[in-house]
Protein backbone atom coordinates (compact mmCIF):
# COMPACT_ATOMS: atom_id res chain seq x y z
CA UNK A 1 0.00 0.00 0.00
CA UNK A 2 1.27 3.46 -0.94
CA UNK A 3 0.72 6.71 0.92
CA UNK A 4 1.84 10.28 0.31
CA UNK A 5 3.78 11.95 3.13
CA UNK A 6 3.04 15.67 2.82
CA UNK A 7 5.49 18.42 3.81
CA UNK A 8 4.37 21.36 5.96
CA UNK A 9 5.30 24.97 6.53
CA UNK A 10 4.68 27.23 9.51
CA UNK A 11 2.95 30.46 8.53
CA UNK A 12 3.33 31.49 12.15
CA UNK A 13 5.49 30.04 14.93
CA UNK A 14 5.44 31.53 18.41
CA UNK A 15 7.71 30.00 21.05
CA UNK A 16 5.95 30.99 24.26
CA UNK A 17 8.25 29.62 26.94
CA UNK A 18 10.74 26.92 27.85
CA UNK A 19 9.15 24.24 30.02
CA UNK A 20 10.67 22.55 33.05
CA UNK A 21 10.83 19.26 31.11
CA UNK A 22 13.09 20.87 28.50
CA UNK A 23 10.42 21.14 25.81
CA UNK A 24 8.86 24.42 24.68
CA UNK A 25 5.26 25.59 24.64
CA UNK A 26 4.35 26.67 21.13
CA UNK A 27 1.55 28.37 19.24
CA UNK A 28 1.68 27.82 15.49
CA UNK A 29 -0.21 27.91 12.24
CA UNK A 30 0.81 24.85 10.25
CA UNK A 31 -0.35 24.00 6.73
CA UNK A 32 0.30 20.93 4.57
CA UNK A 33 1.81 21.41 1.11
CA UNK A 34 1.27 19.67 -2.20
CA UNK A 35 4.84 18.38 -1.95
CA UNK A 36 5.47 14.91 -0.61
CA UNK A 37 7.50 11.78 -0.12
CA UNK A 38 5.93 8.46 -1.11
CA UNK A 39 5.93 5.51 1.29
CA UNK A 40 5.03 1.97 0.27
CA UNK A 41 4.53 -0.75 2.90
CA UNK A 42 3.62 -4.39 2.33
CA UNK A 43 3.34 -7.21 4.91
CA UNK A 44 6.56 -9.23 5.16
CA UNK A 45 8.33 -11.77 7.38
CA UNK A 46 10.86 -9.14 8.44
CA UNK A 47 10.64 -5.36 8.70
CA UNK A 48 12.97 -3.69 6.20
CA UNK A 49 13.33 -0.16 4.86
CA UNK A 50 14.95 1.02 1.64
CA UNK A 51 15.30 4.70 0.78
CA UNK A 52 16.44 6.52 -2.36
CA UNK A 53 18.80 8.60 -0.18
CA UNK A 54 21.82 6.55 0.87
CA UNK A 55 22.77 8.80 3.81
CA UNK A 56 19.46 8.38 5.66
CA UNK A 57 19.19 5.72 8.40
CA UNK A 58 17.20 2.55 7.73
CA UNK A 59 17.25 1.36 11.36
CA UNK A 60 15.39 2.32 14.54
CA UNK A 61 16.52 5.94 14.13
CA UNK A 62 14.27 6.31 11.10
CA UNK A 63 10.81 7.65 11.86
CA UNK A 64 9.12 4.99 9.70
CA UNK A 65 10.67 2.20 11.77
CA UNK A 66 9.85 4.12 14.96
CA UNK A 67 6.22 4.34 13.86
CA UNK A 68 6.06 0.61 13.17
CA UNK A 69 7.53 -0.21 16.59
CA UNK A 70 5.20 2.15 18.47
CA UNK A 71 2.14 0.87 16.60
CA UNK A 72 3.04 -2.78 17.22
CA UNK A 73 3.56 -2.12 20.92
CA UNK A 74 0.40 -0.06 21.31
CA UNK A 75 -1.98 -2.26 19.32
CA UNK A 76 -0.40 -5.62 20.02
CA UNK A 77 0.09 -6.91 16.49
CA UNK A 78 3.27 -8.65 15.33
CA UNK A 79 3.04 -8.05 11.57
CA UNK A 80 6.28 -6.88 9.95
CA UNK A 81 6.54 -4.74 6.82
CA UNK A 82 8.81 -4.28 3.84
CA UNK A 83 8.97 -0.51 3.33
CA UNK A 84 10.16 1.53 0.36
CA UNK A 85 10.48 5.28 0.84
CA UNK A 86 10.88 7.70 -2.04
CA UNK A 87 12.28 10.89 -0.48
CA UNK A 88 11.70 14.27 -2.08
CA UNK A 89 11.42 16.47 1.02
CA UNK A 90 14.91 17.61 2.14
CA UNK A 91 16.17 16.95 5.67
CA UNK A 92 16.85 19.57 8.38
CA UNK A 93 14.65 21.88 6.35
CA UNK A 94 11.77 22.84 8.66
CA UNK A 95 9.38 20.94 6.38
CA UNK A 96 8.69 17.93 8.65
CA UNK A 97 9.86 15.37 6.12
CA UNK A 98 10.66 12.68 8.67
CA UNK A 99 7.49 13.42 10.62
CA UNK A 100 5.42 13.19 7.45
CA UNK A 101 6.93 9.78 6.70
CA UNK A 102 6.01 8.51 10.17
CA UNK A 103 2.47 9.82 9.79
CA UNK A 104 2.13 8.08 6.43
CA UNK A 105 3.27 4.83 8.06
CA UNK A 106 0.64 5.24 10.78
CA UNK A 107 -2.11 5.77 8.20
CA UNK A 108 -1.01 2.72 6.21
CA UNK A 109 -0.93 0.44 9.26
CA UNK A 110 -4.30 1.76 10.39
CA UNK A 111 -5.80 0.51 7.14
CA UNK A 112 -3.82 -2.72 6.78
CA UNK A 113 -4.50 -3.77 10.39
CA UNK A 114 -8.15 -2.56 10.33
CA UNK A 115 -7.56 -0.55 13.51
CA UNK A 116 -10.26 2.10 12.87
CA UNK A 117 -8.11 4.72 14.57
CA UNK A 118 -9.65 8.09 15.35
CA UNK A 119 -7.82 11.36 14.76
CA UNK A 120 -7.05 11.50 18.49
CA UNK A 121 -5.65 7.96 18.34
CA UNK A 122 -3.27 8.96 15.55
CA UNK A 123 -2.23 12.12 17.39
CA UNK A 124 -1.47 10.07 20.53
CA UNK A 125 0.72 7.67 18.52
CA UNK A 126 2.40 10.52 16.67
CA UNK A 127 3.30 12.32 19.88
CA UNK A 128 5.43 9.32 20.90
CA UNK A 129 7.48 9.63 17.70
CA UNK A 130 8.07 13.36 17.23
CA UNK A 131 6.60 16.80 17.80
CA UNK A 132 5.44 17.37 14.20
CA UNK A 133 4.02 13.87 13.65
CA UNK A 134 0.60 14.62 15.21
CA UNK A 135 0.00 17.47 12.74
CA UNK A 136 1.19 15.33 9.84
CA UNK A 137 -1.46 12.73 10.68
CA UNK A 138 -4.14 15.45 10.39
CA UNK A 139 -2.82 17.24 7.27
CA UNK A 140 -5.16 20.20 7.42
CA UNK A 141 -4.47 23.91 8.05
CA UNK A 142 -4.47 24.06 11.84
CA UNK A 143 -3.69 25.97 14.97
CA UNK A 144 -1.09 23.80 16.72
CA UNK A 145 -0.31 24.31 20.41
CA UNK A 146 1.53 22.76 23.35
CA UNK A 147 4.53 20.81 22.10
CA UNK A 148 2.62 20.01 18.91
CA UNK A 149 -0.09 17.69 20.23
CA UNK A 150 -3.03 20.14 20.48
CA UNK A 151 -4.37 20.56 16.96
CA UNK A 152 -7.39 22.63 15.91
CA UNK A 153 -8.07 22.49 12.14
CA UNK A 154 -9.78 25.39 10.39
CA UNK A 155 -11.13 26.17 6.93
CA UNK A 156 -8.65 27.91 4.62
CA UNK A 157 -10.28 30.20 2.06
CA UNK A 158 -7.07 31.80 0.74
CA UNK A 159 -5.26 30.76 -2.44
CA UNK A 160 -1.68 31.71 -3.22
CA UNK A 161 1.54 30.22 -4.57
CA UNK A 162 4.40 29.04 -2.38
CA UNK A 163 8.05 28.87 -3.37
CA UNK A 164 10.33 26.80 -1.14
CA UNK A 165 14.03 27.67 -1.13
CA UNK A 166 16.57 25.75 0.96
CA UNK A 167 20.32 26.37 1.31
CA UNK A 168 22.72 23.44 1.42
CA UNK A 169 23.12 23.67 5.18
CA UNK A 170 20.36 22.48 7.46
CA UNK A 171 19.53 23.68 10.96
CA UNK A 172 19.57 21.51 14.06
CA UNK A 173 16.18 21.95 15.75
CA UNK A 174 17.87 21.40 19.11
CA UNK A 175 20.39 24.20 18.50
CA UNK A 176 17.70 26.56 17.25
CA UNK A 177 15.58 26.17 20.39
CA UNK A 178 18.62 26.35 22.67
CA UNK A 179 19.59 29.66 21.12
CA UNK A 180 16.35 31.54 21.87
CA UNK A 181 16.77 34.75 23.85
CA UNK A 182 13.40 35.05 25.56
CA UNK A 183 14.08 38.68 26.53
CA UNK A 184 14.15 39.71 22.87
CA UNK A 185 12.29 36.97 20.99
CA UNK A 186 9.52 37.92 18.56
CA UNK A 187 6.04 36.62 19.43
CA UNK A 188 3.84 36.60 16.30
CA UNK A 189 0.08 36.08 16.75
CA UNK A 190 -1.29 32.87 15.19
CA UNK A 191 -4.88 34.18 15.52
CA UNK A 192 -4.07 36.86 12.93
CA UNK A 193 -3.02 34.21 10.39
CA UNK A 194 -5.96 31.92 11.16
CA UNK A 195 -8.47 34.77 10.77
CA UNK A 196 -6.81 35.93 7.55
CA UNK A 197 -7.09 32.45 6.04
CA UNK A 198 -10.67 31.95 7.16
CA UNK A 199 -11.74 35.42 5.98
CA UNK A 200 -9.78 35.38 2.70
CA UNK A 201 -7.68 38.39 3.73
CA UNK A 202 -4.39 38.05 1.85
CA UNK A 203 -2.89 41.33 3.06
CA UNK A 204 -3.50 40.39 6.70
CA UNK A 205 -1.78 37.05 6.08
CA UNK A 206 1.26 38.73 4.56
CA UNK A 207 1.52 41.21 7.43
CA UNK A 208 1.02 38.51 10.09
CA UNK A 209 3.81 36.12 9.04
CA UNK A 210 6.28 35.53 11.86
CA UNK A 211 8.61 32.96 13.41
CA UNK A 212 10.22 33.15 16.86
CA UNK A 213 13.08 30.90 15.69
CA UNK A 214 13.99 32.83 12.56
CA UNK A 215 16.64 35.16 14.00
CA UNK A 216 18.35 32.32 15.89
CA UNK A 217 18.51 30.11 12.80
CA UNK A 218 19.73 33.01 10.64
CA UNK A 219 22.68 33.31 13.02
CA UNK A 220 23.37 29.60 12.59
CA UNK A 221 22.98 29.58 8.78
CA UNK A 222 23.57 33.03 7.27
CA UNK A 223 22.11 32.04 3.88
CA UNK A 224 18.63 31.96 5.44
CA UNK A 225 18.76 35.75 5.82
CA UNK A 226 20.07 36.15 2.27
CA UNK A 227 17.35 33.95 0.78
CA UNK A 228 14.60 35.81 2.60
CA UNK A 229 15.87 39.16 1.39
CA UNK A 230 16.32 37.86 -2.15
CA UNK A 231 12.70 36.66 -2.28
CA UNK A 232 11.41 40.01 -1.06
CA UNK A 233 13.66 41.84 -3.56
CA UNK A 234 12.29 39.65 -6.36
CA UNK A 235 8.79 40.87 -5.50
CA UNK A 236 7.30 38.14 -3.33
CA UNK A 237 4.65 39.60 -1.02
CA UNK A 238 6.00 37.81 2.03
CA UNK A 239 8.86 35.51 2.98
CA UNK A 240 9.52 33.53 6.14
CA UNK A 241 11.64 30.69 7.43
CA UNK A 242 9.62 27.54 8.13
CA UNK A 243 9.96 25.76 11.47
CA UNK A 244 13.53 25.88 12.74
CA UNK A 245 14.80 26.15 9.14
CA UNK A 246 16.66 26.14 6.96
CA UNK A 247 13.94 26.39 4.28
CA UNK A 248 12.55 29.83 3.51
CA UNK A 249 9.24 30.17 1.67
CA UNK A 250 7.98 33.06 -0.40
CA UNK A 251 4.30 33.69 -1.11
CA UNK A 252 2.74 35.37 -4.13
CA UNK A 253 -0.43 35.36 -6.21
CA UNK A 254 1.58 35.97 -9.39
CA UNK A 255 2.30 32.72 -11.24
CA UNK A 256 4.91 34.37 -13.47
CA UNK A 257 6.79 35.72 -10.45
CA UNK A 258 6.67 32.26 -8.87
CA UNK A 259 8.42 30.74 -11.90
CA UNK A 260 10.86 33.63 -12.22
CA UNK A 261 11.73 33.37 -8.52
CA UNK A 262 12.25 29.62 -8.74
CA UNK A 263 14.60 30.03 -11.71
CA UNK A 264 16.54 32.85 -10.04
CA UNK A 265 17.04 30.98 -6.76
CA UNK A 266 17.87 27.71 -8.51
CA UNK A 267 20.62 29.51 -10.45
CA UNK A 268 22.16 30.43 -7.10
CA UNK A 269 22.46 26.73 -6.30
CA UNK A 270 19.57 26.43 -3.87
CA UNK A 271 16.98 23.65 -3.65
CA UNK A 272 13.69 25.10 -4.94
CA UNK A 273 10.15 23.81 -5.21
CA UNK A 274 7.02 25.54 -6.47
CA UNK A 275 3.96 24.39 -4.57
CA UNK A 276 0.74 25.41 -2.82
CA UNK A 277 -1.23 24.67 0.32
CA UNK A 278 -2.80 21.22 0.04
Amino acid sequence: MKERAYAKINLCLDVIRRREDGYHDLRMIMVPLDFYDVLEMVPAEKTTLSINRSWLPVNDKNTVIKAINVMKETYGFDQNYACVLQKHIPSQAGLAGGSADAAAAIRIMNRLQNLHMTRDDMIAIGKQIGADVPFCTVNRPSVVEGIGERITPFQNNLKFHVLLVKPHKGVSTKKAFEGIDFKNVVHPDPAVIRDAMVNNDYDALVNGLGNSLEEVSMNLVAEIRDIKQDLLDLGFDGALMSGSGSTVFGITRNAELLKHGADAMHKQGYFTRMTRIL
